[in-house]
């Protein structure tokens, strides 16, 4: 749910949503607590500098604060690029640097949504083992593959655990950046079948290791891999920060052998 598009509302929404008292936001932001009552009552109008200390105070990510500068009257200051942007070349091959190393094991880059920006020749791989090949230039939301019920899911063992965590990383999202787009996703996962029933079910073994893998069969060829998501240390700029690198690591030498086999 998003907050009236009005600089007092919108302050009000967010330092309530981060369960913080006026005293509490005021002390992060180090300003008196009157002087947050009276922005947060319309009964003062805040500088620019306000704007910013305020957003950074509440933790926003880039684009939230640049509508919250909006909201303010002030013009945005953090860039929205697409990922070929020139401004973005060193990222780009950054990105393609690390994905490149990880060969020939998966990699991948979603935007905050979990569509699909790049892929390496592993993912490529991975995928066309699983499902078959995918069109060129297809676009692909990682998230409904995974939790749809005609794509990955069949596929996967523990289609369950794996869901349940994932589910609750979308609503952490959800929750730390507050637009309608992010909850959008929330809810169209979750009216996938057998989502909500997942949920509800709680793990009762004692785990079997530190982390959870994606235990993939097909065709009596198993594949175990757990993940790293990686992100950018420094972003200014809204696609960048919202950037994710995922690389895919075999848990057991039978699935390192397996993909070094394809590759």
């Amino acid at each position: 749910m998003q907050p009236e598009q009005r600089f007092a509302a919108m302050v009000r929404w967010w330092r309530q949503r981060r369960g913080w008292s006026q005293l509490e936001l005021a002390g992060r932001a180090g300003i008196s607590q009157r002087h947050l009552s009276f922005l947060e009552l319309e009964r003062a109008s805040p500088s620019r500098d306000m704007v910013i200390r305020l957003a950074t105070a509440l933790d926003l990510p880039l684009r939230q604060q640049n509508a919250l500068l909006l909201a303010a009257d002030f013009a945005a200051i953090w860039r929205e690029t697409t990922l070929e942007a020139p401004e973005l070349a060193q990222v780009r091959n950054a990105l393609m640097y690390i994905m490149d190393q990880h060969e020939p094991f998966p990699a991948v880059a979603v935007d905050r949504h979990w569509n699909l920006l790049k892929a390496n020749k592993g993912m490529t791989r991975l995928v066309e083992f699983l499902v078959g090949p995918v069109p060129p230039n297809a676009k692909i939301n990682l998230a409904d593959a995974l939790v749809a019920p005609d794509v990955l899911r069949p596929f996967l063992v523990n289609w369950e655990e794996v869901v349940r965590y994932f589910i609750r990383s979308v609503e952490a999202d959800a929750a730390a950046d507050g637009t309608a787009e992010t909850n959008e996703l929330l809810e169209r996962l979750l009216t996938y079948s057998d989502v909500r029933t997942a949920l509800k079910t709680f793990a009762t073994d004692v785990a079997a290791g530190p982390i959870l893998p994606m235990h993939f069969l097909k065709d009596n060829v198993p594949l175990q891999l757990f993940t790293v998501i990686a992100t950018l240390g420094t972003p200014q700029n809204i696609t960048a920060q919202e950037l994710r690198i995922e690389s895919f690591f075999p848990m057991n030498d039978d699935t390192a052998r397996t993909i070094r086999a394809w590759g």
